[in-house]
C-alpha cells in the first residue's frame, strides 16, 4: 500500500514542479478521442489516413505543450528567480 501512495505523490510532485506534462497528456487523451469519435463520419478517407492525421495532431500538441513548459521554466530560472534575488540584495 505505501509503494502506492509513494507513486501516486511521486507523479503529483512531478505535476507541480512541470504543470505542462499532465496538460499535454490531458490534450493528447483529448484529441485522440475526439478524432476516434470523428471516425465514423471521415467519408471516403482512408483509415491510415486517418490514423495518421490523428497521430500527428496528438504528437503536435504534447510538442507544442512541452515546448511552452521548457520556456516556462526558463523564464522562472533566467528571469524570475534572478530579480527576486536581485531585490534581496537591494533591500538589505
Amino acid at each position: 500500500m505505501s509503494d502506492y501512495d509513494e507513486n501516486e505523490s511521486k507523479f503529483l510532485r512531478k505535476a507541480k514542479e512541470n504543470p505542462f506534462v499532465p496538460i499535454g497528456m490531458a490534450g493528447f487523451f483529448a484529441i485522440v478521442g475526439y478524432r476516434l469519435m470523428k471516425m465514423k463520419s471521415r467519408g471516403d478517407t482512408k483509415m491510415s489516413v486517418h490514423l495518421i492525421h490523428m497521430r500527428v495532431a496528438a504528437q503536435g500538441f504534447v510538442v507544442g505543450a512541452m515546448t511552452v513548459g521548457v520556456l516556462y521554466s526558463m523564464y522562472r530560472d533566467y528571469v524570475v528567480k534572478p530579480r527576486e534575488a536581485q531585490k534581496e540584495l537591494e533591500h538589505k
